[in-house]
């Protein structure tokens, strides 16, 4: 993952990946994670995603890790919340309000104890082939035993469009997530008039998976 695309990316506000909404496929298949309330739930790379809000409402430890802070400081922005903040050295910060804890700085060096849960909307699929198994260890070691993760993919022909955001196909989930029980929730197949089938690709497909360590 190249930090200074990411960086450069929210410094000129290039943010077509942001959702102003919260995404209908948490809403739809967070319940089948059965995350209870005390249920500490992480967001990697959580941008300024109203899905932590969401997730916030449904439970009292939402931790978040975003490399950029220009993203942290928009989404307290935004919301109207003044986080304490809490130099954490090496480039990171700790932003705290409420419910919410949000780590900056890079993802693979942040340190957070274990959690129950996992919403990865659009980590995995930002990250280059070469990086995603690095970001999958990485992802398992941050979860307890029996931990769930809501995994939000695409499947499409790579070589018809670069990424971000990737093509992550279920085969190289199973790789990437060994001895883990995948279950795939849903796949929503694309028409002809989705933007992306517009600009030339054959086929695109989300994906929702359940995904247990």
């Amino acid at each position: 993952m190249d930090t200074e695309f990411w960086h450069s990316r929210w410094a000129e506000n290039r943010i077509g990946f942001h959702l102003d909404d919260t995404n209908p496929k948490l809403i739809k298949h967070w319940p089948q994670l059965n995350a209870g309330r005390d249920d500490v739930i992480l967001v990697p790379m959580c941008g300024k995603s109203v899905d932590l809000t969401w997730l916030a409402t449904k439970h009292d430890k939402v931790v978040g890790i975003e490399l950029s802070e220009i993203a942290v400081r928009a989404y307290f922005s935004e919301h109207f919340y003044t986080p304490l903040v809490m130099p954490l050295g090496n480039g990171q910060s700790l932003y705290e309000f409420d419910e919410l804890s949000i780590y900056t700085g890079d993802f693979f060096q942040t340190r957070i104890d274990p959690v129950d849960a996992v919403y990865d909307r659009a980590a995995l699929v930002a990250m280059p082939a070469e990086m995603r198994q690095a970001y999958a260890d990485k992802l398992l070691s941050l979860v307890k035993p029996g931990g769930r993760i809501l995994l939000i993919t695409l499947d499409y022909p790579q070589p018809e469009m670069d990424g971000p955001p990737f093509s992550v196909t279920a085969d190289e989930l199973q790789s990437l997530f060994p001895g883990c029980e995948l279950t795939l929730l849903e796949r929503d197949e694309a028409d002809e008039t989705h933007p992306r089938r517009q600009r030339g690709l054959s086929r695109f497909a989300e994906e929702a998976w359940l995904i247990t360590v």
